[in-house]
Parts: C-alpha cells; sequence; structure tokens
C-alpha cells in the first residue's frame, strides 16, 4: 500500500509565508496538517529537509516554501538556486520514496514575457532573470525525480501579511497624494487565499480518488493557477484604492517600465491560461477584482488603512 493511501498526513512547508499561512488553514479536514516555517524545515539545508520528511512521512508535500526575493535574487543566485532550484528536488526524492505526492509552487517569470497572448503549459520557457531561472530548475529537478506531482505556476501574488504590492501599495498610498505605477506590464493579480483554495481542492479529489496512484499518474505535471483576467500593475493599483476605500485617495500616475529600473528585469507580459486548470479538475479561479475585494473586505479585520 503506497502513502497515499495510508494514514492521511499533509506537509506543508513556509507556514509563515503568505500562501502557506492559508494553506494551514484551507487543508484542514483532509488529514493531519503538519505545517512548518523555516526554524523546523530551512529549504537550504538539504539535510534538514530529508530528515524532516522522513521523520513526518507524510502522504502529500505542499511547498509553499521559496526564495521569492526577485531583484535580491540577482545579487544571491546560489542561495536562490539552493531553496527553489535544489531544494524541491530533495523534497521530490523523500516524497518518492514515501510513496507521496507532492504539491509545488512556481511563477509566470519562467516565461521571458514576449508572447503577445496567454502563456500555456507547453510553452517555451525562457526566464529574464535570476529567480525564474532558480524556479525553473525547481520544476525540472521535481519532474526529474519520476515523483508524483503538481507543479502549479502563479502569478502577482499578494495578501494581508508579508511583503506584496497590496500592502505596499496601501502604506504608501495612506500618505502620498500621487503614486507612479508601472503600465506596461501584464498579468493576473492572485490572492494567496484564492491559490490555497483551489490547492485543497485539487487535494480534496486526490485523496478521494478510487486508485489514488492512478490519478496522480494520469494527471502530474505542471499547470497555471493564477486568477482569471489580467491587468497591469497600474490597473491592480487603481482597483486597490477605489476598492480599499481609503480616506484619501491617491491618484495613480501611468509610467513606462524603463522609468522604474530594477536589478531583475519583468516580463512585460505574465498572463497564463488556466484552461488546463479548468478541463483536468472542474477548477475555475475568480476574476482578479473579485478575489481583491474579498481580500480587502474579508482579510482585514479593521479597514486597511489600520492595518498598514
Amino acid at each position: 500500500m503506497s502513502a497515499h493511501e495510508g494514514k492521511r498526513t499533509i506537509l506543508v512547508t513556509g507556514v509563515n509565508g503568505q500562501v502557506g499561512y492559508e494553506l494551514a488553514r484551507t487543508l484542514q479536514g483532509l488529514g493531519r496538517v503538519v505545517a512548518v516555517d523555516r526554524s523546523t524545515l530551512d529549504l537550504s539545508n538539504l539535510d534538514q529537509i530529508r530528515a524532516v520528511v522522513r521523520d513526518v512521512k507524510p502522504a502529500l508535500i505542499v511547498n509553499p516554501a521559496a526564495y521569492t526575493a526577485v531583484d535580491k535574487a540577482e545579487q544571491e543566485p546560489e542561495l536562490a538556486m539552493r531553496i527553489n532550484g535544489e531544494a524541491p528536488g530533495v523534497l521530490a526524492e523523500e516524497a518518492k520514496k514515501l510513496g507521496a505526492a507532492l504539491i509545488h509552487y512556481s511563477t509566470d517569470y519562467v516565461f521571458d514575457g514576449e508572447k503577445q497572448d496567454a502563456y500555456v503549459e507547453s510553452d517555451p520557457t525562457n526566464p529574464q532573470n535570476a529567480y525564474g531561472r532558480t524556479k525553473l530548475a525547481g520544476e525540472r529537478a521535481i519532474a526529474a525525480t519520476g515523483v508524483d506531482h503538481l507543479v502549479l505556476r502563479t502569478s502577482w501574488v499578494y495578501g494581508t501579511r508579508g511583503k506584496n504590492f497590496l500592502l505596499t501599495m496601501l502604506r504608501l498610498g495612506t500618505d502620498r497624494p500621487e503614486l507612479k505605477v508601472v503600465a506596461d506590464q501584464f498579468g493576473a493579480p492572485t490572492w494567496c487565499n484564492t491559490i490555497a483554495t483551489l490547492t485543497a481542492h485539487i487535494s480534496a479529489q486526490s485523496f478521494a480518488a478510487p486508485d489514488a496512484n492512478s490519478w496522480w499518474q494520469e494527471r502530474s505535471g505542471v499547470y497555471h493557477l493564477c486568477a482569471a483576467d489580467s491587468t497591469s500593475w497600474h490597473g491592480f493599483a487603481s482597483a486597490i484604492f477605489e476598492l480599499a476605500d481609503l480616506p484619501n485617495r491617491p491618484s495613480t500616475l501611468p509610467i513606462p517600465a524603463a522609468e522604474y529600473p530594477t536589478p531583475a528585469k519583468r516580463p512585460s507580459n505574465s498572463r497564463m491560461s488556466n484552461a488546463k486548470l479548468a478541463q483536468v479538475f472542474g477548477l475555475a479561479a475568480p476574476h482578479w477584482r473579485e478575489a481583491l475585494r474579498l481580500c480587502l473586505t474579508d482579510g482585514f479585520p479593521k479597514s486597511p488603512a489600520a492595518r498598514v
């Protein structure tokens, strides 16, 4: 009997991160959730990864932990590669030994942004920054092990915790009358709760399958999972200020990315199609504006301005 059919223990990494925090909640009810943070499972320590997985013996590993400082990765490519490229491969190796499955998260930054339409999973990858290269390396390391796995590529992740565009805009919007925001990069702002909720739905399907081994073998691979539709960073910022109901709403001035240079190059087109996710799992992510509305109304116990 494989671990798929044994006691349902789910190991969740990076529980203090945006997605990990939500996963520790959305996965409740599917089994015993063991949620760990960096103090318990540091992805830069490959031996520790092996030890923790062997101790917990999960049926499913869900790995949102990552090196996510996109610009800093240009100065720390080795550390980023250890965490984003090598560690997922070690998780996959250990999962395979247990007969367990792995759900891992990747990024729109594996693409170069040159395509005019939304990217599909079979499109060629061509990352333009260190972060994207390390995340692509992680995807490939997982696949190379042959473990039952899902790699879920998402984009422009935000939430009420950590560091993200939403919180930055709310903070700056409280004391600046005008903000300049990039208007020629396009993608889907994706609420971390959306990612965690859809992951829980997928996980529930896997556990409910009459033959879990066949279920995973038929579905293993890469999927795009992001909010529906797309906008620019400027459009995202404008929607934040419109929906957050700040006392003094700042004006947003659209600028080209060339006027806001960053150490890491960002793709101009980060649009990704969720069609494969819908076809295989029957799941549809909400429109990015509706998810943002939910985040701002339900995600904050007080008004957003009071939290920043």
